[in-house]
């Protein structure tokens, strides 16, 4: 009974100290916080700079990064994290301004493949070298030390969340 009840007491003692320890709670809301800023300028700029929203900027990201700059559109609403739905209508507007172009997957034409045009390519390029001069600038008051650290921290955090996650699919 004694040696049961120590055991309650450590049980106890150290979900205590857990709980009663906040800063990774404080740690979670700053780091919100501060992505909320960070995307608020960044769409502010986007738009009032050239008239472009923040899910077309991600779209043509996602597409200008790739070695051949095209991609299915499966794996385009995968990496946006977004619907089928979503990436087709917003494929269809970047479509119709010229940014992008559809074609059809040789090997199955039931896929399409989406490709960034020259005129994507030549936008996104320019938009995005602006997009990192403001990302800069919000950093500018962090020295390149602190910048680091911060990148070191933060992939030391994605890896742990990453493998966290693959042990719950494997569940």
């Amino acid at each position: 009974m004694k040696a049961q009840s120590q055991t309650s007491d450590v049980v106890a003692n150290v979900s205590r100290s857990r709980i009663g320890d906040k800063s990774a709670l404080r740690a979670w809301l700053r780091l919100w916080s501060c992505v909320g800023s960070v995307e608020r300028v960044v769409r502010t700029r986007l738009y009032s700079d050239h008239g472009m929203t923040l899910p077309r900027f991600d779209y043509l990201s996602q597409l200008y990064r790739q070695p051949d700059r095209r991609m299915n559109m499966t794996e385009l609403s995968r990496r946006l994290m977004v619907s089928g739905g979503n990436v087709t209508g917003l494929t269809d507007r970047l479509v119709a301004d010229g940014l992008v172009k559809r074609e059809q997957d040789p090997s199955d034409r039931r896929v399409q493949i989406i490709a960034l045009s020259d005129y994507g390519y030549e936008r996104f390029t320019q938009v995005a070298h602006e997009h990192e001069k403001w990302i800069g600038e919000l950093f500018e008051d962090l020295n390149p030390d602190q910048v680091r650290m911060l990148n070191q921290t933060l992939g030391q955090l994605k890896t742990s969340l990453e493998e966290k996650l693959n042990e719950q699919q494997e569940e």
